[in-house]
Parts: structure tokens; sequence; C-alpha cells
């Protein structure tokens, strides 16, 4: 059975079930501790659900890793990476760790607020999606307003992704992404740092798992407040997209 027909038959996840969320981080000294505590007051039970925290620590400099030794005891699955290798590269161990029916990307950096946890995983739990991204873009929501180019870039590369992927995403860039472990178990994921988001988008969308997207807000950070990304990473997001929609075929998503 392919992919597509296999999601096309999904049944809501039986409860009680459990959502990994991952969070990869690097020299979030300031944050860290504030994130997983918010994860950890989540309150999922009107869907059935429990929360399972992993946090991969790509080999901090500052004191990150003194502030996950503080709150050990909040963390359910911790690795401390021997060394930095990047965001995508933090994303497959974290994906690997996880042993929840679903998985959830956060973010270390506050941007993402988990209390709209429910929004990203209602559709997964009731049987309708596969995958659900959270839309920056989507209205609805209060967000924070800053960098108008890092806004038209990233519409820019969701159109561009769209057109390979045949997807009607309006972020196909945030870091807000939920889906069912299995989506992720058989994609062969390649890309080290930011290229994760469009690589992972491709992937998914090739192996014909059924997308939603929803609303959320946005508390984006400056440059000044510890953002990393930067132009460089939009460049090379462009060709990210392209490499993947020429070579990953149609119902597979690994390879």
């Amino acid at each position: 059975m392919t992919a597509a027909r296999d999601a096309s038959a999904r049944k809501p996840l039986e409860r009680p079930w459990r959502v990994s969320v991952v969070i990869p981080c690097f020299n979030e000294e300031a944050t860290i501790a504030a994130v997983v505590e918010k994860v950890r007051a989540v309150d999922l039970s009107h869907l059935g659900a429990s929360v399972e925290v992993v946090v991969v620590d790509d080999c901090s400099t500052d004191g990150t890793r003194r502030e996950l030794e503080r709150i050990r005891d909040r963390i359910d699955r911790l690795v401390l990476k021997e060394r930095n290798e990047g965001k995508g590269a933090a994303m497959r161990t974290g994906f690997a760790t996880a042993t929840g029916e679903a998985v959830l990307v956060q973010d270390a950096d506050l941007e993402y607020d988990p209390r709209e946890y429910g929004k990203l995983l209602e559709p997964i739990a009731d049987g309708r999606a596969d995958v659900v991204y959270g839309s920056r873009f989507r209205g609805g929501e209060a967000g924070r307003v800053l960098y108008f180019w890092h806004t038209v870039g990233n519409r820019m590369l969701t159109t561009l992704s769209n057109m390979t992927s045949d997807l009607n995403l309006t972020d196909m860039e945030t870091c807000f992404k939920a889906m069912r472990r299995e989506c992720v178990q058989g994609l062969v994921l390649k890309e080290d740092r930011f290229g994760f988001e469009p690589e992972i988008t491709v992937r998914l969308a090739r192996a014909g798992w059924r997308f939603y997207e929803v609303g959320i807000g946005y508390d984006g950070r400056t440059y000044a407040e510890g953002k990393k990304i930067t132009w460089k990473d939009g460049i090379a997001a462009f060709w990210h997209i392209l490499w993947y929609g020429l070579t990953v075929p149609k119902g597979r998503g690994g390879g």
C-alpha cells in the first residue's frame, strides 16, 4: 500500500496517546528552562494525550548545558551532542529518540507558544491529518511586527516550495510542525542546518502524507535577542527547494 493510500485510511489516534515534543537547542541559556516549563504546563487531556519532552543540545558553548542539568528532572529524554552540527542534525537525533505516537517541533527561543499545541494536534488526533504546520501568515492570531524583507523572502520560498511539492501552504518555513511519528520514521533527512525546513516539506509531500495548516501567534526575536537565521540561510533554502524538488521521487519521502 502506498503512503498516500495508507494516509487516506488513517483513523483517530487511540487514547491514551503521547506527543513527543522535540526541542533542538544551541546557546539558549536565557530561554531553555522557560521553554521546558511551558511545555510541561501544556494540558492536552481534551485530546487524550500526554507530553514527552525531548531536548537535543547541539553542543552549546554558553550556559545552556548547566541549565539543562538544573532542570534535568523536567526532561524525559535529553541528548547532549559532542559536536555542533546544526538544527537539521539535531532534529534527526530528536526524531530518532522520540517514542510518542506524534512528534512536534518546538524551538527553544520562545518564538512559538506551547499553549497552541492543541491547534496543531487536533487534526492529527481525530484522524484528519498526518502533518500539521502552524502558519504565521494564516491570520487570526497576534504576532510581533518585525523584518519586512524576512516576510518577503519567506513568502517567496513558500511559493517556490509549493510549486515543487504541489501544496498550498502559506508558511513552509515555520518552525512549528506536528506529525504522526511514522511520517518521519521512513524519511532519510540529510540537511544539517536550516535546510531542514524545505527538505522535510518536500519529502513529506512526495510521500503522500495529508497536510493541514492552522494559524498561530508568533513572538519573533530580533538579532540582538538571539535570532540565528540569516539571509545566507534563505539563499541556501532556495537551492534546497530546487534540489529536493527535482530529486525526490513521488511516492517516496526517503532516498
